[in-house]
């Protein structure tokens, strides 16, 4: 079973900049992008808790040295109706 990592930032670009480095650094899928609103973008990430937590590592020091994060949480082995709410395919 999988795990899910979420990660907020301050703007669009710095979003991409942080789901880039997720990417790189450990295993994980992006699966979705999520447009908050006043600037705010949520990039969500599955995978095993492992690499969810290298990867949250990560992105959140890229995020923090343009000052644009502004949260991030890993959920081990999210809740099915969870999964449905935010609208990821299993």
């Amino acid at each position: 079973m999988y795990s899910l990592g979420f990660i907020e930032t301050m703007g669009y670009v710095p979003a991409f900049q942080v789901a880039d480095t997720m990417a790189k650094a450990a295993d994980v899928e992006i699966v979705k992008k999520v447009w908050v609103g006043a600037g705010l973008v949520t990039i969500v990430i599955k995978g095993e808790i492992s690499a969810i937590h290298t990867a949250l590592d990560a992105g959140a020091a890229a995020a923090n040295q343009t000052g644009c994060l502004e949260a991030c949480l890993a959920v081990a082995h999210p809740a099915k109706s969870l999964v449905r709410m935010i609208g990821i395919e299993e």
